[in-house]
């Protein structure tokens, strides 16, 4: 493995690295690790202070290899940065984990910081699709219903105490005045897949939504992985263990669908709240098409080009 110096292209020219690093992502904790690597694997870095700063930076970037250090939210900054400055083909893009639940970073198989720059200097290149949701790019997953709305409301002080926990503590919160998400949705295939109110819809492009087992969805054969979970009376949920049982242990009221796009429509109420990695967007219609093999991202070696399906983990 090369640590020294850049790569060299073909046309003799040397290869740009740069990182967009969010300091504030996580514990807070992990600058100095950053920029040891960093100097070692002759990254430049870039600092974020703001939400919004990695859009922008990714955005003014010309870097042929560009990191997004922190969580998933940093990494769907910087994606969305390079979506609007049509930069895809000229940019490959890494992960390095700095962030709470780095549940992206995973996904394509790299599990730390060291990791993170070993595989964005010398790792395997795969094409993998994007999803759009409106004109709005995502990596990972879009997400309505309870966990979108939970989503929403955990706050940056939470996290930093909670943890991953602070997601599943309002989640639970959340889940006691949930209504239900009155919706239809519509398939690739022009028909009316789903009808009713749902506590969650998972679309998944990147991840998806098993009880047990990976996350890892299929990011290179086209297709989201959508899970509907249908309302259901919660009572007074208590702790993670009812949760799970509330979208695992009754297989009735899930659907699981798959498709190269779809649309959701909010029947009736208010407008939606949907996440898409973590960005909040509220929409009465949500069109979501996949963008085929549009990112270039290095991979560690726990990536599964074709992971097995759900009923086979």
């Amino acid at each position: 493995m090369t640590t020294a110096g850049s790569p060299v292209r073909s046309d003799g020219g040397t290869d740009t690295r740069e990182l967009i690093y969010n300091p504030l992502s996580g514990s807070a904790d992990h600058t100095d690790e950053i920029y040891d690597y960093a100097d070692e694997y002759d990254f430049s870095v870039r600092e974020t202070s703001e939400s919004g700063d990695a859009i922008e930076l990714a955005r003014e970037s010309d870097a042929d290899y560009l990191g997004a250090a922190g969580g998933d939210g940093t990494v769907h900054e910087v994606v969305r940065g390079l979506h609007e400055a049509d930069a895809f083909d000229s940019t490959v893009v890494g992960i390095v984990p700095t962030g709470t639940g780095n549940n992206f970073a995973g996904n394509i198989g790299v599990e730390s910081i060291a990791d993170g720059f070993e595989v964005l200097a010398d790792g395997e290149t795969r094409t993998i699709d994007l999803g759009i949701a409106n004109g709005h790019p995502f990596v990972n997953s879009a997400i309505a219903g309870l966990t979108a709305n939970a989503s929403s409301e955990t706050t940056s002080e939470m996290k930093d105490s909670l943890g991953v926990l602070a997601y599943v503590v309002n989640t639970v919160r959340t889940a006691t005045d949930f209504d239900g998400l009155p919706l239809s949705i519509e398939t690739a295939a022009g028909d009316d897949a789903w009808s009713g109110d749902a506590a969650f819809v998972l679309v998944g492009n990147g991840r998806r939504f098993p009880v047990e087992g990976r996350t890892q969805a299929d990011m290179e054969d086209g297709r989201f992985e959508i899970t509907v979970i249908e309302d259901r009376p919660t009572g007074q949920l208590v702790g993670e263990a009812t949760l799970r049982r509330l979208v695992g242990s009754d297989t009735a009221n899930i659907t699981r669908l798959e498709s190269s796009s779809l649309s959701i429509s909010v029947r009736e109420g208010d407008p939606g709240t949907f996440s898409l990695d973590g960005e909040m967007l509220s929409a009465r219609e949500l069109d979501i098409d996949v963008d085929a093999s549009a990112l270039s991202i290095r991979v560690g070696d726990g990536y599964e080009p074709d992971p097995p399906a759900i009923d086979e983990q």
